[in-house]
């Protein structure tokens, strides 16, 4: 039943928002480098890869560079209509295609490229492989602004990330696979746009109670 849901309603987006995307595309082939899209290899369920779709943001060779797969606040990578792009999401409507052809859901666990998968605890990897990933989900929701977290941290992007933020969205992602209800994705479908308008509200911790709390690190930034 969640396949063919997220199947027709895909969909229906792609055929209500193709108008509005034919701009897109053509800004994105005749500015920064030509590129329109942007594949990268990510982890889907069962441990498969497959390759993600978004609207190309940043320079070509960005993962050799700056903090590598990590993307900070006013990162130098970024082209210059990347960034209304990223700002917005609208870089992430590709992956409406991914879900057409069934390597994704609307709603579950982020997929993420190899190297932040392998971050994980072992516990976390077995619980997320079980679900498809998601086009949103509650990581996605709670790290909505991880540009700027890892901005406004100071320190080692990659070092935070990995000690602090990878542990924590994977506990988020076992919240969800243990509460995902029909109702419950609804929620998050609605807070997906809630928080592109309101950046700061809290509102995902208002709602959902039994959240895993964020590390003293993060709290600051989060809650």
């Amino acid at each position: 039943m969640k396949r063919l849901f997220d199947f027709v309603v895909s969909l229906i987006i792609i055929i209500i928002i193709s108008p509005f995307l034919l701009p897109v595309l053509i800004i994105l082939r005749f500015t920064g480098e030509g590129e329109v899209f942007y594949r990268q290899n990510r982890v889907g369920k069962d441990g498969k890869t497959f390759k993600l779709l978004k609207f190309a943001t940043m320079l070509k060779n960005s993962p050799d560079l700056g903090a590598g797969l990590l993307t900070e606040k006013n990162d130098p990578r970024i082209l210059p209509f990347g960034k209304l792009l990223r700002s917005t999401k609208i870089n992430e409507l590709p992956q409406l295609f991914n879900i057409i052809s069934g390597d994704m859901s609307l709603v579950g666990p982020r997929p993420q490229a190899q190297k932040h998968f392998d971050v994980f605890p072992e516990h976390v990897k077995k619980e997320i492989i079980q679900l498809k990933p998601g086009l949103t989900g509650i990581g996605s929701i709670i790290f909505r602004d991880e540009e700027s977290i890892l901005h406004e941290y100071g320190g080692d992007p990659n070092d935070f990330y990995n000690k602090v933020i990878a542990p924590y969205k994977g506990e988020l992602e076992i919240w969800y696979k243990n509460n995902a209800t029909v109702h419950l994705n609804f929620l998050l479908l609605f807070l997906t746009g809630y928080v592109i308008f309101f950046q700061k509200s809290k509102l995902p911790f208002k709602l959902f109670k039994s959240l895993p709390e964020p590390p003293d690190l993060l709290k600051s930034f989060l809650v």
